[in-house]
């Protein structure tokens, strides 16, 4: 596991030396009760995530699936607000390196400034916001870098060539590569010459690592992924078990993806 708050350079130091790709697991804020998620954040550590990905949860997350979406509702419909969210996240960045996944309605409701300093001051190494407006970007930017965290980006596949390098160069920590075109939850197949080719042209424009997520589905699926990147994010297998209230499922799905990420002679996961 890597350190707990490591810096953009520290964090994208690491996942481009690590012998295989970190596991990123994310969970939204507020899902449960504080002891019953303090209790989860521990097992996702112990069972191999390299790092929590914390979501703050908002009503209507345009490019979240049904599982994510119900779990934001269910975590606003019980009371959530940012001063829940901050506390979630400085209780797993006192387990782990944390990022936090927003939306720009956080922001704005927020401010830019305001929200990347409490985030900071909670623990987070750094914040993605999954629909940054590019009229927005630079403020957002200076905001985070002034609050001395990283800022991974979500780089949609369908970006033209001529705006890869600027969006790259405004990233830092990472990049997140979607595997799907899809919202967070899709199942279906996947192009691995496709990612791989998006991939490439990510690692031509920028020397930040290169992180993939939305539609990694099943350990196999994270196993075919792995030899491309420097880490896999999951997200909805996860939820889908903690929603249903079966966290001993979700251990098990996360110890099994730990397991398809590291080589075979590097033994299993300590639980």
């Amino acid at each position: 596991m890597l350190n707990a708050s490591p810096t953009a350079d520290e964090l994208a130091s690491v996942l481009r030396s690590r012998r295989h790709p970190a596991l990123g697991v994310f969970l939204p804020a507020g899902l449960t009760r504080p002891c019953t998620e303090r209790a989860t954040l521990d097992a996702l550590f112990r069972q191999g995530a390299d790092v929590i990905e914390v979501g703050i949860p908002v009503a209507d997350p345009v490019l979240d699936g049904p599982v994510i979406t119900a779990a934001y509702r269910r975590a606003l419909d019980r009371g959530t607000t940012l001063p829940d969210a901050l506390s979630t996240v400085e209780y797993a960045a006192s387990k782990g390196p944390v990022v936090v996944m927003a939306y720009w309605e956080t922001v704005v409701q927020h401010g830019p400034v305001r929200l990347a300093r409490e985030l900071k001051a909670a623990g987070a190494s750094g914040v993605m916001i999954a629909d940054l407006p590019p009229s927005q970007a630079g403020s957002w930017n200076r905001a985070v870098a002034d609050a001395a965290l990283s800022a991974p980006r979500l780089v949609p596949r369908d970006t033209p060539q001529e705006q890869l390098l600027s969006l790259c160069t405004a990233a830092s920590g990472w990049l997140y590569a979607p595997a799907s075109h899809a919202r967070t939850g899709y199942q279906g197949p996947l192009s691995i010459a496709a990612l791989d080719d998006f991939i490439q042209r990510l690692r031509s424009a920028s020397s930040l690592p290169v992180v993939s997520g939305i539609g990694i589905s099943t350990p196999q699926v994270a196993e075919r992924i792995a030899p491309l990147v420097n880490g896999v994010v999951i997200g909805t297998p996860v939820v889908r078990a903690l929603v249903g209230e079966n966290r001993h499922e979700a251990e098990v799905l996360v110890a099994d993806f730990a397991a398809a990420l590291r080589p075979a002679t590097e033994g299993t996961v300590d639980g």
